[in-house]
């Protein structure tokens, strides 16, 4: 297959596997006599799970952890799960960190009264030397 048709197969875009192979997530074949990139369906099966493990958050460096995982069949599968939970801390972390931004600006947004003065809580309230938003 040639690169527009794993980027259909797929649903990536080609420079997107462009960018995957940069980083040696994945490697094509070879080349054709044309120049063109050479990708087998085992190429399109490895883009799948980037894209899949992609969605789901996962850093390039992680995905980089798994597919050696995924490749190896001695692998334990506790040591897969230890890549997926310490993944899943982060995102409650970042959930936690979401929560707390969202209802900081929900109050700086409350407090402004949104008319033609010029004096504004939110713009007061990013000012704050303090760092506090309240």
């Amino acid at each position: 297959m040639n690169i527009g048709q794993v980027a259909s197969s797929t649903g990536m875009s080609v420079k997107m596997i462009r960018y995957y192979e940069s980083v040696d997530l994945i490697q094509p074949r070879g080349r054709a006599a044309s120049g063109y990139r050479i990708y087998s369906d085992s190429d399109v099966q490895v883009l799948r799970f980037i894209r899949q493990a992609r969605t789901l958050g996962f850093s390039i460096e992680r995905i980089r952890k798994l597919l050696a995982l995924w490749r190896d069949e001695d692998r334990a599968s506790s040591d897969v799960k230890a890549v997926a939970l310490k993944h899943l801390a982060e995102l409650n972390m970042q959930i936690v960190e979401l929560l707390a931004m969202r209802d900081s600006l929900d109050k700086l947004v409350q407090q402004c009264v949104g008319d033609s003065r010029s004096d504004c809580a939110i713009l007061e309230g990013l000012h704050r030397r303090d760092g506090s938003l309240d």
